[in-house]
């Protein structure tokens, strides 16, 4: 990519998109295509159509996407599946119409199977079964890895895909209906401290362990991977560590301050024991994260406090 070169990136108010949308700014890229929602509802196959007919992006990010916790994608399994369906189909699609140079599509570590061995290689995809509580938004995410994989072969289209492990980062969600571990566990122990409660209980047994990778991190690995890597198989985005949901627990009660207990509720869902990804493909390309996550979680919180007031 030239700095002078017409970048789209979809989904740019997103937590990786709006990373992405930062990284290269700070990289002295001019000419970004960015468009929300309300503009363009990239469900609609005629307004991405007119889009990329009219404004001929070169490089395209793909980082648009309907995401959501454990609740969400067990209570809206069909509007996942629908949404990112129709955002890929249209997207990609519009990208090979279109000549678009290159396109980087991001998917997701919970497109490998559930009880995947650990760390989780490229290849185990599609060798087992997938974990049932977010099935629907994995087999749409997979589908877009398959649709980039086939325009490749039979367009020869450069289009990749990053799989990242779980972000986190600025601008996340702190719903905690929809959100995922990290912002509801930020949130909780946050409310938890300006309210005085005497405890905190946080889904699940504590034992499942995740791997974190800041949205800064995951745009930096997408700029990477844009300029270095052009095999249309699929590459792990990730920090190659992880930790306990119990051990989170207790770093983010830290970093908020609390003081009171925290109570582990074992009738609620766990989900995958573990999903941390084998990073030495990207690692062997001379990519690696940098953000220590106990830095990380302290500076996204501090400026979520600071938007809150």
């Amino acid at each position: 990519m030239n700095k002078d070169s017409r970048i789209y990136i979809a989904g740019h108010r997103g937590l990786v998109g709006s990373a992405i949308y930062r990284a290269l700014q700070k990289s002295g890229y001019t000419q970004l295509l960015v468009r929300p929602s309300s503009e363009l509802d990239l469900r609609n196959q005629q307004e991405v159509e007119e889009f990329f007919a009219i404004e001929k992006p070169e490089y395209v990010f793909l980082a648009a996407a309907k995401v959501g916790g454990i609740i969400a994608n067990k209570e809206n399994p069909a509007t996942f599946i629908y949404d990112n369906l129709c955002i890929q189909n249209n997207v990609i699609h519009q990208a090979y119409v279109n000549k678009v140079k290159k396109l980087l599509f991001l998917g997701s570590s919970c497109i490998y199977p559930k009880q995947s061995s650990q760390p989780i290689k490229e290849e185990y995809l599609l060798s087992g079964y997938l974990e049932p509580t977010n099935d629907a938004y994995a087999i749409a995410k997979i589908a877009g890895i398959k649709m980039c994989q086939s325009y490749h072969a039979q367009y020869g289209c450069s289009f990749i895909s990053a799989m990242p492990t779980n972000l986190y980062g600025p601008g996340d969600n702190y719903d905690l209906r929809n959100s995922h571990v990290l912002p509801a566990l930020l949130k909780k122990f946050h409310d938890a401290k300006c309210n005085g409660d005497q405890q905190v209980v946080v889904w699940g047994s504590g034992n499942p362990r995740r791997e974190f990778l800041h949205a800064d991190d995951a745009a930096a690995a997408c700029l990477f991977l844009m300029k270095n890597y052009d095999s249309p198989e699929i590459i792990n985005v990730g920090v190659g560590r992880d930790i306990s949901i119990s051990e989170l627990a207790l770093l983010i009660k830290g970093i908020v301050g609390y003081e009171g207990e925290i109570v582990f509720d074992s009738s609620k869902p766990d989900g995958t024991f573990q999903k941390l990804l084998d990073v030495s493909r990207i690692n062997s390309l001379g990519w690696q994260a940098n953000i220590n996550l106990e830095a990380g979680i302290g500076s996204v919180y501090e400026e979520w406090r600071n938007e809150l007031g």
